[in-house]
């Protein structure tokens, strides 16, 4: 039987258009692998995914008892949260609507020695 984690980050002022290119990158590889490469990426999304990353290994390690060396990436996923509208004053008295968009991040770790 193999254990999943999960982690989730919600409410991130980010689109999750945004997230997901970043989670694309990181999706099926070994946890080390993919802290490794979110912290050479230049978006703002891999930053967000990297904590959510340590803390679903916090997770696994001290609340599962897993091995830090066994763990991958299972599934990642970014969805679409509440978008908070605002509106910015326009030419000739008109308002221009502005859509400030928020994303929820989950990532499912799983133990690959028990796979």
């Amino acid at each position: 039987m193999a254990t999943e984690v999960r982690a989730r980050t919600m409410y991130s002022s980010i689109s999750a258009q945004k997230l997901r290119l970043v989670c694309d990158t990181v999706r099926g590889m070994h946890v080390d692998k993919a802290l490794a490469v979110l912290e050479f990426t230049p978006k703002k999304g891999a930053g967000i995914i990297s904590k959510t990353l340590n803390s679903a290994i916090a997770n696994a390690v001290n609340n599962n008892d897993l091995d830090r060396d066994s763990l991958v990436i299972k599934a990642i996923w970014a969805d679409g949260g509440p978008m908070l509208k605002r509106y910015k004053a326009g030419a000739r008295g008109r308002y221009k609507p502005r859509v400030r968009r928020t994303a929820h991040l989950t990532i499912v770790l799983a133990d690959s020695a028990a796979q």
